[in-house]
């Protein structure tokens, strides 16, 4: 009985051994079907006249990274990347016209090998200039009465920009700080009691911007990384001692003037016959700006610009232009 039970178990092992070795699937081998069609698949593309059209035009696209440098006149400038055509990626895009679009063209970001903050400190005036992006610059020591509207007409034209706020201010005007971080604005150190930081010594200038900073983290959880310095007066030692606090020191390259109560059409056009791609826009909450923004706005993108806040123009990032 037990040799009987032995010899059953061994004709079902056999037949097991059988099925496995039947079986279709093998591990250890590559499905050859499969490899054959992906490799057909890469010279047919290959060979397509419009692949090698995308090939054959992207140099015309395609530019170099640029490092960040010290200009003579612009000070600390940031670099830009460069573009490199995804050949795979805009064939697909292009495949189902089967005729080159640029528009279709789809692009990888090279970074530049210097970086801005790899500089020594320096004022830092305006963007790249070949960056299609400005920068509002809305300095705050007074007319609080002004930037709800303000903001309203920055949401509404989902629009973000930088506050550069006085700490003395900020103290005393909590709430206003508080809405102006809500609604993903940057905020920027604009010195604690608008001084005129090029008279001032080392220890007087770290006073004021540490004081303003504990204000402006206290009431928005956040250090500034942003420094205006007051009606733009500044020495080197100003800028030394902001980048010892990890401050980038912000100046500007547009001017409203609009604290002296211009017109809001002396103020645009103050403002359009100037603007330039990489341009900050100094601002601060006045009637003109309260009652000019929204065609300021519109303005500005209706000549090609993207409006961002110092951080994104600063960045080596390039950007497409959004009407």
């Amino acid at each position: 009985m037990h040799r009987y039970r032995g010899l059953v178990h061994v004709f079902i092992f056999t037949l097991l051994v059988i099925a496995s070795f039947g079986n279709s699937y093998n591990p250890f081998k590559t499905n050859e079907a499969a490899t054959f069609s992906h490799t057909v698949s890469d010279v047919s593309k290959q060979e397509n006249p419009l692949f090698e059209e995308i090939k054959r035009k992207r140099s015309d696209y395609e530019k170099e990274p640029e490092n960040a440098v010290i200009h003579k006149v612009w000070k600390k400038m940031p670099g830009l990347n460069g573009l490199k055509v995804n050949l795979d990626k805009s064939y697909e895009q292009m495949q189902k016209e089967g005729v080159f679009d640029e528009a279709l063209l789809a692009y990888e970001q090279i970074p530049p090998e210097v970086s801005m903050d790899e500089l020594p400190p320096a004022p830092i005036y305006r963007g790249h200039p070949d960056k299609n992006m400005v920068a509002f610059l809305i300095n705050v020591s007074w007319g609080k009465e002004y930037i709800p509207p303000i903001l309203n007409t920055l949401k509404k034209n989902n629009v973000k920009a930088t506050f550069f706020i006085e700490g003395k201010w900020a103290k005393e005007n909590s709430d206003y700080v508080k809405m102006i971080n809500e609604q993903g604005h940057v905020i920027g150190n604009h010195a604690y009691d608008h001084p005129d930081m090029a008279r001032l010594s080392s220890q007087q200038t770290k006073e004021q911007i540490t004081r303003t900073n504990e204000v402006l983290k206290a009431i928005t959880g956040e250090v500034p990384e942003w420094f205006a310095p007051p009606s733009g007066s500044y020495s080197e030692q100003t800028v030394r001692t902001a980048a010892k606090k990890n401050l980038e020191t912000i100046l500007w390259t547009v001017d409203t003037i609009d604290w002296k109560n211009p017109s809001v059409s002396v103020m645009m056009n103050r403002v359009m016959t100037n603007i330039h791609p990489g341009a900050t826009v100094l601002m601060h909450p006045t009637p003109s700006i309260a009652e000019g923004l929204d065609s300021l706005l519109t303005g500005i993108k209706e000549k090609g610009y993207n409006i961002g806040t110092i951080d994104q123009l600063l960045s080596e990032k390039r950007q497409h232009v959004v009407r």
